[in-house]
Order: C-alpha cells, then structure tokens, then sequence
C-alpha cells in the first residue's frame, strides 16, 4: 500500500472516536451561523486533546489515554442511503487529485527507475470518508452516540426552560420507537448542557446569572458556560485570524467546478449508481444544519437506488448555489484567538468533567453486571488469563456454521453488554481489556451461531491484540480472514466486509507483509463496485512495489487493471494516472502492442479530459518509438492524429500555432552557421577553406584554432587578452561552447541546420518550412533600445526568412534541412523553432529509392488535403554543469545560447584566395606561391595579421624592401632565391654579409607566430583586392602535414561588440623525403689563424641522399653551404675533392669540412657567410633564405626564455657558484648556424624540373653532433618505483669533464723529425713549444706538469727512454682568450718514434678554490721521430 500521513495506530484511533451528539436551540444556531458555521462545525478543529487523560479500569488500575479525539456531530433522524454514499465517496475520490508540483518519489527496482506517487490521498480520503458515513448497526456500539450535548443561547428570554424542551426532545428521540436513528450506547445518556454566549451583544451579568443557575440545577460537571463572537466589527484589516475550519470542511465542499466539464455524464442503471460523478456535497452530509430530523441531506430525492441524470444535475446545481454562498465567506469572521481558546478549553472541561467520567462509570456498571449476571467470582479483566492460557477449543470452520446472520439479540442480552463493554473500553484506548471482552464476546457468538456479531467481534478482536501496548501477543490475521469472510459470503454485507480490508491492509502494512496485504486487498475487488475494486487494486499495486524485493511488473499490471476500474467509474483523471504510472514499467522494454495500448487509451482519456498535452504525447508515442505497427496503421494512426490535431487549432483558431510531435527533430544536432557560403575555387586560384557546414566539427581542431586566436588578440593587446574576448565560433554545435550569446552582424545571412527523424513507415510532406523567430531591434550605441518584435516572418526589412516550399521526409529516414535568416539591423535575435505544415503523400507511393533533393521542387508531390499548421520549438538544453561542489553534487545545466544571436554592425568581410599554391613538397624545398587578399564588404579593413602553428612554413618576406627580391623572373632558373652571379675563378671562400633578427620578426619580444601581413598603406579599402608573394618552406618531417592559417582583421572603426575577425585556412602538404644532414664542431688544433688569433674550429658537414626514387628527383645538387651567427663565420672550404658542385644521386652521402672563425662584428646583428659550390651565390641575408632560418631559431629563442626563467630562482641561491659554472660551459658552447642550400632535379611528364630548398643545422655545443631534423627519442626503460620523499636539497650543478676539457686548448709545436748524431752526443735536445690558449671569458690558473704518469706499464714502455729537462711544473695564468707560448726541452737517448703529448694541464678558474680542477686532454698524439745520423 501507499504511504499515509497517519500511522496505522493514529489511523486505527480515529477512526473509532466516541460520538456525541448535539442538540442546538434556533437561537443557538443563529448565533454560530454568525460565522458560518453550525455548532458541531464550530467545535470540530478542536475535539483533539492536547494532553494525556487519566481514568480508572474496574480494577481501579490507572489508565493514561493518550491523543484522544471525541467527534460532535448533529443530530440525524434518518440512516443515509446507500447510493448517495455510493456519490459521496465517488466525489470524495474525484476531487482529491495529485498535488501540482508534487515531487513523485522515485523507486529503483532493478533496471527501472519509477516516479510513483508515494502517498495516495484520495484513498485516504476515500478511507475516511467511507468509515464516517458507515450508518450505525445493532451487532456493534462503535458508532453509537455516547454523550449529547444541548446548547441553549443566552439571549433567550427562558433558558432553563429551553434546556427542559431539548431534553425532552433528545429523550424521546432516543427512547421513541418513531426514531430507529441514531442509535444511542446506552439508555442513561450522558446530557451535557451548554450555555451558549454572544460576548458582542449579550449582556454578560445575566449569561454568569443563568449559569450560576444552571450550576445549581445540573451540577458543575454537568453545564458549561461558552462565550464566543468576541470580534468587533470594524477591526483593523492587517489583522490575519487563522481558519482552522478550512482543512475539516474542505473535505466534504468540493470547490473544483471543471468536474462537470471532464466528466460527461451517462444514462446510469441501478447496478451502477457509482459511475456517476457529482461535484461535492457539503458538510451538512454528517452535521445537520437545524433540527429538521426528517430528512438526511445524503437522502435521495427517489425512494429506488436508480436516478436518472437529469435530476441528479438539478440537485447538484442546487448545491452549487449553496456551495457558492458558502465557500466564499470565511469561516469563524466572529471569533478572535480568545475565542478559539475557549472553545479548547470547553472541549477539554467537557471530556476531563462530563465524557470520561461517565464512559469509566458505565465501564464499572457493565462490568459489575456481567460479573453478577454470569456468576463470576472476579472481573474480566483479572479472569483473562485463566479464560485463554488453558486448552484451546478448534473453531468451527465458516463452511460448518449454519447461516444464522439474521439472528437478533435483545438489547439486554448478556452478550450485547459484553460487547458494549468492549466497545467502550476500545474508544478509550483500553486495548487490553477489550480484547478480552472481545474473545470472550466472540466465543458466546460463536456458540449461538450469531455470524454478524461473530464476525464484528473477531475484527475488533484483531485490532485489539494490534494496539495493545508492548505487543503481548501476534496479530491474528486469520480474525480478520474469518470476519471478512463472513460477512462477505454469509451476511453478504460487503460495506463491512470492506471496512475489514482496509484496517487489515494497513496493519499488515504496519509489519511489511505487502503479499499478504495485497492478496487481501486484491480478494474484495468485485463487480459490485468499480471504485471500491479500482481503489484496492491501486493499493495492491502499491503493494507490490513496497517489497523488499519490489514486483515491478506486477505494479503495472495492477494498476492498468486499477485504471480500467477507474475509467468505468468514471474517473477519468485517475484512470489516465493509473495508465500513465503503469506505462513507466512497459515503455521501452520492447512490448510495443502493450505500449500501443496504453498509449492509446492514455489518448483517449487525456483528450476527453481536454488535456490537449498529454493526448498529443501518448499519440506522439503510437506513432515513433521504432513502433512495430504495419505501415496501413501507422497511416491510420496518423491521419487520425491529424484529424485531432485539426478540431483542436480549429476551436482556436487565432491562438498561438500547436506544437507538432512529427517529424522528430534532434534538437541537440541543431547548427547554426553564422556567414557567407564559401566560395568554390577557380582555376589556379584556391580560396580558403574557412568554415562551412559540410565540415565535421572536430574538438582538438577547434581548440587549435582557439588558441591561435587567443596569441594574435594577446600581441595586438600587448600581451594581455582582455576579459570580455570571446573566441570567433563561425559554426555552433553541440561540441561548441556555447554559454555567451554569438555575434552575427548585420547583412550576412544566419543558416540554422535542423535535423529531422521520420520515425513512421510512411513518407511525411512539410510545406513551407521556415524559421520561427523573436526580434529586439537595438542600437548598440544608443541608449534607447526598441519594441520586441515575435514571430515576424512578415517584417522582412527587419530579418528576410527564406521558406522552403516543400521538404519530403520518406519512411525512417533522417534528413537536415538548412534554413536561412538575412538580418538587415541591429539588435538581439531569438530563434524560436520551425513553422510548417505537417501532412502526408496521397496515394499508396513507395518513396524507398528516392532522391531525398527531389521534396524540395516546389509541385512535386500532391498532399493529401489533410494538413495541419504547426511548430517546433528549438529547445536545446546546455552542458551540465560539474565545477562547483554545489554543481557535482546536484544536476545543474548551463546555458546553451546558440540559437540567441546578437546582431552587431556592419564589419569588414575578408575573403582570401591562394595562387599556385602546391600540394606536395620536398621536405625543406623553398616554393613561392601568392596571396590575393579581397575585401568583399562596404567597410575597410586594417590590422591584417596571420598566425599559425608552424611559422616556419611560410613567410611574407623581411621588413625592409632591399631584403626581399621583386620578381622571381630576375634570377637563373626562375629561383625564389635573391642570387648573384659570382666569379668561376674564386676559390672556395666566405662571402659576407648581415642581417638584423628585427628585420624579420624574430627577438622582438613578440610572438614568432604572429605574422604582419605587409598590406599596402597597411588598409584593405571595400571591394579592394591585393595580390602578395608567399614563399613556403616545405616541413623537415615526411608525410601529410595540415597547416592552420587563421588571418586577423579589424575594422577602422571601433565596434562596442565585435572587435575584430577572423579567417581561417588549412592547407594540406604532403612532404616526401630529401636530404639528411649531420653536422659537427671541433675546436682546431693549429691554435693560430691567419691573423694570430687562437680561436678557430672545424666544421663538419655530412650530407645524405635519403629521398626514394618515386617521387621523380633524379640527384640533388649541393650550391651553397651558409653559416649564420652573433659570434662565428665559415671562412673557408678545406674540402679535399677540386669538383665544384657536390651532387647526390638517391642514398649517396657527402662529407663537407669547413673552416669557422670568430666574428668580430656587433653582438646585434647576425653574420651571414655564403660558401659558393656552383656558379651562383644565394645571398642568405635576404629573403626568403633568411626568414626560413630565423623562423627555425624562434622555437629556441623560446626555450632559452623558459631556461632562464627556471633558473633565476636557482641562481639567487648560489649566486657566484653557479656563474663560474655557467662561465666553463660557455667554453664549450658555440653558437653557429649552418645553411645548406641544394637544387633537386626532377623529371615530371618528360620535363626535367628544378626545385630548390633549404635545410638548417644548429651547432650548439663543441663535438656534438647536430641534425637537420630533431632525432626521435627512445622511451628510457622502465624503473622501479621509489616510495619515498626525496630530499629538497639542491645538488650543485657540476660541469661534466667534457665541458672542463674545453677551458683550455693546448698545442705542442716541434719538429716532425729530428736527425742527431748519438756517437758524438750521447744526448738528443729538441726543442719543444707548448701553446695554451683560454678559451673562457674568464682568468684562469694553469699549472702543467711534466712528471710522467706511473700507472701503467704501457705509459712506462712509451715515455721510459724520453724525459723533459728543466722545470717539472709550471703555473701561469691566462687572461681572457690569451694564447701563451711555453719553451720546452726534451731529451732523447735512443732513436726511434715518440709521442710528446705527456704533459698534463691541469686548470682551475681564478677566483675558486680547486673545486674544478681537471686536467685537459689533449685530444691528438704529438709523434717525432728521433734519427741518427
């Protein structure tokens, strides 16, 4: 079962209260009326105690009750008819709806997650209602009335003489045999008379009199003086008194009026009176409005069960009328808070004085008679145990009792007065004695075979044993089976059969025995009454998905067989609720015909009930969803969805236009594309190949193309991105960041792509499809903003709307339709969805091999006339939301504002167009292509930039107009080359030049990436048009490279919205193989160049072949090697070969060797050499040999920049250390740039080809080798992981021997063979020369020692018979780049051949300690030879 705001003991306790009854003066009534209500109305909100009660059992025990609630009602003479309770229940049912808003719980139960109400209050209500309105019987006293109360005004003129008359008529009313009804508990009724009081008007002596006099006649216990109607008329309107009454009369006044509409009424029959639905009746149903005994305001106009709708629609509009006057006062106008108190406290005085005390001594008397009449030593309550621990006697089972349900008891009977002792003691909350009395009242029954009073003792019996306090014993269920069963199949009294179910249900309930409780509930689902069954069932449903385990299939099953019960008592709402809760557990399992089903009756019943919504969904979902209905049905299907569709826009037709469910649309797929289509190319001319819709979005591509815009707006703003930048997205999709409203401006069309699903087998024919669409018109520089404009497809000169005539969708197909916006002002566009008219192809015509292009020719297909205007709403949820705490842990979405354009001015539009631009390359080859560059809007452009990823692929040339040659016509072979012709006789040495980085872009503090475009007077006037020569530089890695361009330009005038634009291009070059080099410096072992000076080196070039003949390229010819440098220049070739051009065929290498000096130029500008190998000099100072090779360092000067940065922090730390580190590495250091230039003869179609090209070498460190291209690096080997914290102590950082090695260059100068006479002299003196050279910036200390080395024998074998003379160590120290000449000895005894390099050097910088002393290597073998003559 469902969930009740009660708990099954508050359920239990209220539903059996001790009744009082009320008998009022008219005076009396007049008064209450004052507020509009009856007395019984009045004291109803508080007949709930608020504290605990004491009385005494027979046994003078204490007994504590607990929350007691007493009801008060009027006086009624006549029992209610069945069929108007039978209305009753069916409005208390109908007009109790599920909560708007409510949030639905949800279960999980297995692979389903359900939103089910989890309480049900129109069962609640039912409940209630239907034990209220239970008319009194013989066979029980539950519900008969206990106490009277006689209210009597002070205001009338006798009082005392009016209390005689309602006394006299409450006796004769009880003790009468004209009245059968009410039923009264015992014959003393408890006679409580009240004074009632107007305090506005009465007088207050003569109330206090009266009563005082009462007091004296009746007994203070007996009377009670109530003063009410303390407000004043004119009481301040801010005042708020609160209404408690609202929420006990609400229940019975039903103020919901659309019943009549959604509900049409039938002919009813007398079987079933219950399918009528009627609006309510007021609470005058239990509380009478006077003392008009006669009728009961449930009696039918008609003895018979049977009405016939015409009269009942007559008595229900006269409640209507009634029901009008009433539910627009407000209740208790009169009454202050004082008041309210008051009548608590009556209450309270009137249970504590009057109720209770008579309730404990009828108790008493009862049980005294009992004990007297059945001869019983002790009471009840002391002989229970002896009466139930002995043996216990097997009942006889239902099938064995005779049908004696008619037997009657006298009212004196002892049986009757133990059950009404029972029945008192349960009102009171005395669960334990009346459980006995109840077992004992049961088997005295049983024995007479009484089964309507056996059965109502077994029921109360089990409820008993429920409720008693510390659960002594289980509940007996079977009690329940037994009386249920009874009074079903034997007494046939299916009303307390019924009342049986419900309190066993719900205790079963209470101990989570859903199977149990669903079975019972399931067991009294019978043809007499389809809203008892249909209520039940729903319950049993409820059952079923409460288990520990939940039956979820089971769920449904019951509550489709609830909501067919439901619709045959026609309650339509619940029944479509039913369906619609049901329909959760069979949707998307694959049972279509199921799902069909229910659908269709959800349809139904959602449009009967003028739930337009729901109908159009539930018919939406017969026919999508993969429905496996043939082709013929869905056809039916949807020209009768059509057919609905049309009398509902034809009830309205100047209302807003239906949302249409078919065809589907993905709304997530909705693009939108903001610009011109582009431009296809034309001959030689390639444009760029911007944005368009047929592209697939790609993530990393869009990010790319991001963050190059983010580094040209960071150069144009100095390095800064201002805040409000927001990225140039020409298309926006679902992969788009689409949080901010996007810029379109004004004059260039907006193209919305939405895709369309047609999930039916049959072809669907949209006709004039178009946008729908809001408009704000705003001047973004003005302050006053203009009207909005909606749905405007007429106002073209605000926004044109193109129309697509007709758009045929055949049978599940997916197809996108592309529609356009010309906006022609300013302002914010809001696209709403799509307008059309829904139809269908006449004629059976199988559109399966169709061109889907063909449903746009305008007459191609013939409608079958059944059509329906329509939209679709573009609605397109954003991203969830998952940053915040609050956001992960809450389903949040963002903003998706790609349909919400803003419409900025008039903006330059660039367009650009690519001349002989290649699609394929040799890596390194030098290609010159041209830029057109066009500007194809009314507004001029400036500013224009371009910036890539790959710099170093083009270039636009240098700075200056002298670095960059004119024409590529003014050289030999068409070369992209500035050349000069040089002299065939020159031999091969350096020719010289310089060059600034500043020139060409780079060391300017700016990104290299970033590219000026060199416009002429730096403007793009409109419909202007500028061709520019773009030299391209093939990429150093083979294969496929994309390219990324994205051009930047702005407009002359600033625009508050849209700063700039941008263009985007991705070239696509296919690189194949062509030349390897390797290259290598030494330091030069002649310490002495031309000029005297010791620094010079060895350059070493090695030039591979390594392109594969496919591509054509028959050799390669090396024309011109180039060093570029601050510091150093190649001086010379010291090839050995005489051959001037050094060529290549295919896998044929070179070896180039070079002399390099130091430069003496400024440390500004770059030193170019130009080593000439063909007839030609390449000037490398000029464009575009230069561009290429200082586009190649930029990613280097970036890496030295990040270096310094790292290392700043370390260097504070230990400042003069680290400097003298860096001062010996830099002794190894060089910093030259080497140039290889080279022509590729190629043969294509039997034309032989020329192509030229570059490749650079960065020669960093002494004796390492370089590469043209960066070698892949081996992934290290794995290690084991280390689990502990390493130590943050900073390691010094050494320089490596090698480093050491280079601080100072030795040389030994002497003659390569000595001729000596050993006869004459025994001893052979050579003179020897040490030359040391510091190739530091720095002074160092230098101490050579002569002393041989005793290491090994082999040192001894070769240095035994050779010594030096003289000083065995000498110490010197060298200045910066000094070269000093050491005169030495050595001596010789034998002839033969020696190796003087022996001396060690050992070298230290002049400032330290020894911390870095090493000795220098001496990297060649000094040999002599020693003759005799």
């Amino acid at each position: 079962m469902a969930q009740c705001v009660q708990s099954v003991q508050e359920f239990i306790q209220d539903s059996f209260v001790p009744l009082v009854a009320a008998l009022c003066s008219e005076e009396a009534e007049r008064l209450t009326r004052k507020n509009s209500l009856s007395f019984a109305e009045l004291v109803k909100p508080f007949c709930r105690l608020t504290s605990e009660v004491h009385m005494r059992d027979p046994n003078n025990q204490l007994h504590i009750i607990k929350n007691l609630k007493i009801a008060v009602n009027n006086i009624i003479t006549h029992p209610p008819q069945s069929g108007a309770i039978r209305k009753l229940l069916n409005d208390v049912v109908s007009v109790s709806q599920p909560a708007e808003g409510l949030v639905a719980n949800v279960i999980t139960a297995g692979d389903y997650d359900l939103n089910i109400s989890a309480t049900t209050p129109w069962f609640e209500s039912y409940r209630e209602c239907f034990l209220q309105s239970m008319p009194a019987s013989d066979h029980e006293f539950l519900n008969h009335y206990v106490a009277c109360m006689l209210v009597v005004s002070s205001s009338e003129t006798e009082p005392v003489e009016q209390f005689l008359k309602l006394s006299q008529e409450q006796h004769r009313i009880q003790h009468s045999s004209e009245y059968l009804y009410p039923k009264w508990f015992i014959p003393n009724t408890l006679k409580y008379y009240v004074l009632l009081h107007d305090v506005s008007t009465g007088e207050e002596q003569r109330a206090d009199s009266i009563y005082e006099e009462m007091k004296q006649r009746y007994g203070t216990q007996g009377c009670y003086l109530l003063k009410i109607n303390s407000q004043v008329s004119n009481r301040g309107t801010d005042e708020q008194i609160p209404d408690p009454w609202s929420q006990y009369l609400q229940k019975n006044t039903i103020q919901n009026q659309d019943c009549y509409e959604d509900c049409p009424y039938t002919a009813i029959s007398n079987k079933n009176t219950d399918h009528l639905i009627s609006d309510g009746l007021d609470s005058e149903i239990k509380d009478g409005l006077s003392n008009n005994f006669k009728t009961h305001p449930l009696q039918l106009d008609h003895p018979s069960g049977s009405l016939d709708s015409t009269d009942y629609m007559k008595a229900t509009a006269s409640l209507q009328d009634s029901k009008k006057s009433n539910s627009g006062t407000p209740h208790g106008a009169c009454l202050t808070l004082t008041d309210h108190d008051r009548i608590r406290q009556f209450i309270q005085e009137f249970t504590f004085r009057g109720l209770l005390p008579h309730i404990e001594k009828t108790i008493r008397q009862l049980n005294d008679q009992l004990i007297s009449r059945k001869g019983l030593s002790r009471s009840l309550f002391s002989a229970t145990k002896k009466w139930f621990s002995g043996s216990k006697v097997p009942e006889k089972s239902i099938n064995e009792l005779k049908n004696t349900s008619g037997l009657l008891y006298p009212p004196e009977a002892p049986e009757l007065q133990i059950r009404k002792m029972a029945d008192l003691c349960f009102l009171v909350q005395h669960y334990e004695l009346a459980y006995s009395c109840y077992h004992t009242a049961k088997k005295d029954f049983l024995n007479d075979q009484a089964m309507l009073y056996a059965a109502g003792a077994l029921e109360m019996a089990a409820v008993s044993a429920f409720l008693q306090p510390g659960a002594p014993r289980p509940y007996p269920a079977h009690y329940m089976e037994t009386a249920i069963q009874t009074y079903r199949d034997i007494c046939k009294n299916m009303v307390l059969a019924e009342r049986c179910v419900l309190l066993s249900a719900e205790i079963l309930k209470s101990q989570s025995k859903y199977s149990e409780a669903a079975a019972l509930l399931i067991r009294l689902t019978s043809e007499d009454s389809d809203l008892r069954s249909a209520l039940l069932l729903e319950q049993a449903a409820h059952c079923f998905i409460n288990m520990k385990s939940p039956m979820v299939r089971k769920f449904a099953f019951h509550m489709i067989l609830a909501g067919h019960r439901f619709s045959k008592a026609g309650q339509k709402k619940h029944a479509l609720r039913c369906y619609c809760q049901a329909m959760q557990v069979y949707k998307g399992k694959g049972w279509s015909l199921a799902e069909d089903h229910i659908n269709f009756t959800i349809g139904r019943q959602s449009f009967t009930l003028h739930q337009l919504d729901n109908a159009v969904s539930a018919f939406r979902h017969i026919l999508i969803n993969d429905s496996k209905q043939p082709p013929a049905q869905q056809g039916a299907f949807l020209r009768e969805y059509l057919y609905v569709y049309k009398n509902v826009t034809q009830l309205s037709p100047d209302g807003p236009l239906p949302q249409l469910p078919l065809p589907y649309i993905n709304s997530s797929a909705t693009r939108v594309f903001f610009g011109h289509d582009r431009r296809p190319a034309e001959g030689e001319k390639q444009a760029a190949t911007h944005v368009s819709l047929d592209q697939e979005y790609d993530l990393e591509s869009s990010q790319q193309w991001k963050e190059l815009e983010e580094q040209v707006v960071s150069v144009i703003n100095k390095g800064i991105i201002p805040s409000n930048f927001q990225p140039t997205q020409f298309c926006l999709n679902r992969y788009s960041d689409n949080s901010r409203f996007p810029l379109a401006v004004v004059e260039e069309p907006i193209t919305v792509e939405v895709s369309f699903r047609n999930p039916l087998k049959v072809p669907l024919l949209l006709t004039d499809l178009c946008l729908l669409w809001k408009f704000q018109p705003k001047d973004f520089n003005a302050k006053h903003d203009g009207e909005t404009k909606e749905l405007g497809t007429c106002d073209d000169d605000m926004i044109g709307t193109e129309a697509i005539a007709e758009f045929l969708i055949n049978s599940e197909e997916t197809k996108v339709a592309r529609l356009k916006l010309f906006p022609h002002q300013t302002g914010e566009l809001h696209i709403l969805g799509v307008v059309y008219n829904l139809g269908t192809v006449q004629g059976p015509v199988t559109l399966d091999g169709i061109d889907p292009s063909i449903g746009l020719q305008t007459g191609k297909f013939v409608s079958n006339g059944l059509s329906v205007r329509g939209r679709q709403d573009l609605e397109i949820q954003g991203p969830r939301l998952n940053n915040t705490k609050e956001e992960k842990t809450s389903i949040k979405y963002g903003p998706d504002r790609r349909l919400d354009p803003i419409i900025t001015e008039e903006m330059p539009l660039l367009e650009v167009f690519f001349i002989n631009f290649p699609t394929g390359l040799l890596c390194g080859e030098i290609r010159k292509a041209y830029v057109e560059f066009v500007n194809v809007s009314k507004c001029p452009l400036t500013a224009l930039k371009v910036v890539s990823k790959h710099p170093e692929f083009f270039t636009f040339g240098g700075n200056t107009a002298v670095l960059t040659p004119l024409s590529p016509s003014a050289s030999e072979n068409c070369s992209a080359y500035k050349t000069v012709v040089t002299d065939s006789t020159s031999v091969r040495t350096a020719l010289l030049s310089s060059a600034s980085s500043v020139d060409f872009g780079v060391g300017t503090g700016g990104q290299p990436e970033v590219i000026h475009v060199p416009l002429p007077d730096a403007v793009l006037l409109p419909g202007a048009s500028v061709q520019l020569p773009m030299w391209l530089r093939g990429p150093d890695e083979e294969g496929v490279h994309e390219i990324n361009f994205l051009f930047y330009y702005e407009s002359i005038k600033r625009h508050s919205k849209m700063c700039h634009r941008v263009l985007r291009h991705t070239a696509v070059i296919c690189t194949s193989r062509s030349l390897h080099i390797r290259a290598t410096v030494c330091r030069s072992n002649a310490l002495e160049d031309g000029e005297g000076r010791g620094d010079n080196m060895l350059v070493f070039v090695d030039v591979e072949n390594i392109n594969t003949s496919e591509t054509g390229v028959k050799e390669f010819h090396i024309v011109q090697v180039s060093s570029n440098s601050k510091h150093w220049k190649l001086q010379k070739s010291v090839n050995i070969s005489e051959d001037k051009d050094t060529k290549l065929a295919s896998r044929e290498r070179a070896k180039l060797c070079f002399k390099a000096v130091r430069c003496k130029n400024s440390e500004e500008n770059y030193t170019f050499a130009d080593i000439v190998f063909g007839n030609e000099q390449i000037i490398s100072s000029a464009s575009p040999c230069a561009d290429f090779f200082f586009q190649s360092l930029s990613s280097e000067f970036k890496r030295m920049h990040v270096q310094s940065h790292t290392l700043a922090s370390q260097r504070a730390v230990k400042q003069s250390f680290d400097e003298t580190v860096r001062l010996i590495q830099r002794c190894s250091e060089v910093d030259l740039n080497v140039v290889v230039l080279w022509k590729a003869y190629v043969v294509e179609d039997n034309k032989q080809l020329i192509l030229e090209g570059q490749h650079h070498v960065a020669l960093n460190t002494v004796g390492k080798e370089a590469f043209s291209f960066p070698q892949k690096q081996e992934l290290p080997e794995m290690i084991l992981l280390k689990f502990f914290r390493p130590e943050n102590t900073p390691v010094p950082a050494r320089p490596t021997p090698e480093q050491l090695s280079n601080l100072i260059k030795t040389s030994l100068h002497y003659p390569e063979s000595f001729n000596h006479s050993f006869h004459q002299k025994s001893l052979c003196l050579v003179p020897v020369t040490l030359l040391l050279s510091n190739c530091s910036q720095a002074v160092v200390d230098v101490m050579i020692d002569l002393r041989h080395k005793t290491t090994s024998p082999e040192a001894l074998e070769v240095h035994g018979s050779f010594t030096w003379l003289g000083q065995t160590q000498y110490k010197l120290q060298l200045k910066s780049q000094e070269v000093y000449s050491l005169q030495l000895k050595a001596c010789f005894v034998h002839t033969g051949v020696y190796n003087l390099g022996t001396p060690r050097v050992f070298a230290k910088l002049a400032d330290q300690v020894t911390l870095f002393e090493t000795s220098q290597q001496n990297s060649m073998p000094a040999l002599i030879i020693i003759n005799n003559i």
